[in-house]
């Protein structure tokens, strides 16, 4: 049974609640991060080997040292909430069962960076959890938490949860910014980066909702023994969101550097593929990140392990490996179809696409169109190769990742699994066209 720093207390009745949180040792840690000085916090999240959660991986207390402290201009730290990753579902879970650790979390955070007032952006369709958030943040605020003369430290903190309307571009820091003040959820070319010129052009760090947990039990432990979990600069726990063709679907706690064989079959986590079936694949990051067969995501290329870890699961490249991005773990059992799978989720982000940059906005629609005609059985082997050269006309060639989100999957679906492309173009009458399908394209199975 692996270490659990963030779900330990998941399960505890009432635990939504301050006076249950606190029972439980809940903002104990913001009184020991309060005697502390912001840069000695700083040091700490650093030495923890913390990264984001949220998908880049990138180092969070080198991040918070990026910080840019103007003098006289206010600072901010912004969480994002907004999680809207095909396959992922964590942040929404931990919002929900435990509101007052992002809350202490956010307090720790806003402490170190100097920020008096700081804001959760969460996605409008979870609604319901943005009235979870508040009334926990109502709860601190007369707990004397939030507000004036913080644990009488001198800090003055407000924090504020901010709604969207529901776009995945959103996810993205900069548009999230931009939807932030009021705009058009468009992202910013970069530099100047929010570390400069963010929210309202003040200096602006936007973390994740994992990320800004894990501060927590960064601050009780101490940065030297968290970095003592998990393996080499994979550090701490992660929460996966496991769905799919599993028997046990749901959120899980691991230690990083657990065998991705192990989390997949073990009765802790996922208890295998459901009906008996066998595994054909899996996308290991959330829908934007690369595909990759049974043989490829259980081992790698040398046939050692494969492991749950940033290292581990990019091993190869994206020849033969992909990203743990944000932990939304997919499993596809023998009897999936690749390419249907595949135009999900292209259909998705030609829909997400904001429509700034062209290669995104015009290639995704293609890209889409493509996969609908290889369906309908009116495909042709140079239709593959069309999407292929598409999907690299994409990648690396937009202001934000979103292209690059949408280029990933195409290009490992084609690397890996090319066959089953060809057997729609070549045998179009022996695909068999699920309901779902119909549905979507409003087509009546009679007439198709």
């Amino acid at each position: 049974m692996g270490r659990k720093l963030l779900t330990e207390n998941i399960n505890v009745p009432g635990i939504q609640s301050l006076s249950v949180y606190r029972h439980q040792g809940g903002y104990e840690t913001l009184k020991k991060a309060v005697g502390m000085t912001s840069e000695a916090i700083v040091e700490e999240v650093k030495k923890s080997g913390l990264r984001g959660r949220g998908g880049a991986g990138f180092p969070t207390g080198l991040k918070w040292s990026f910080l840019a402290k103007p003098e006289g201009v206010p600072r901010h730290l912004v969480c994002n909430a907004d999680e809207s990753e095909p396959g992922t579902f964590k942040d929404r879970y931990m919002m929900e069962r435990i509101p007052h650790l992002l809350i202490e979390g956010m307090i720790i955070g806003s402490f170190a960076l100097g920020a008096n007032s700081s804001y959760i952006y969460i996605r409008g369709e979870m609604m319901y959890v943005l009235h979870i958030l508040q009334r926990a943040i109502d709860e601190a605020y007369e707990a004397g938490f939030l507000g004036k003369n913080i644990l009488g430290s001198g800090f003055d903190f407000d924090l504020y949860v901010h709604c969207g309307a529901g776009a995945y571009i959103c996810g993205e820091e900069t548009a999230l910014i931009e939807s932030l003040e009021g705009k058009r959820g468009n992202p910013r070319i970069k530099p100047p980066f929010p570390a400069i010129k963010g929210l309202w052009e003040r200096p602006t760090v936007v973390n994740n909702v994992e990320s800004i947990m894990a501060v927590v039990p960064i601050i009780k432990m101490g940065g030297d023994e968290y970095a003592k979990i998990g393996i080499g600069k994979s550090t701490g726990t992660k929460l996966i969101s496991a769905c799919g063709h599993i028997n046990k679907p749901g959120v899980y706690e691991i230690e990083m550097g657990i065998p991705v064989e192990e989390f997949i079959y073990s009765d802790e986590y996922c208890g295998g593929i459901r009906n008996g079936k066998e595994l054909k694949a899996v996308v290991a990051g959330g829908s934007s990140v690369p595909v990759l067969p049974k043989s490829l995501i259980l081992n790698l290329a040398n046939g050692e392990p494969r492991l749950m870890s940033y290292e581990s699961l990019s091993e190869g490249g994206f020849a033969t490996g992909t990203m743990l991005g944000s932990g939304g773990f997919i499993l596809m059992d023998e009897d999936t179809s690749i390419v249907k799978n595949l135009w999900t989720f292209t259909r998705f982000y030609h829909h997400e696409s904001c429509g700034q940059c062209s290669p995104c906005r015009e290639g995704t629609g293609w890209m889409e169109k493509l996969l609908h005609k290889i369906l309908d059985g009116h495909g042709t082997l140079s239709d593959v190769d069309l999407l292929w050269e598409i999907q690299s006309k994409i990648e690396g060639k937009t202001i934000c990742p979103l292209g690059d989100a949408a280029a990933w999957p195409v290009a490992s679906a084609i690397r890996h699994f090319r066959h089953e492309f060809e057997e729609y173009v070549t045998n179009p009458q022996n695909i068999k066209k699920d309901h779902h399908y119909y549905r979507v394209n409003n087509i009546s199975p009679e007439f198709a």
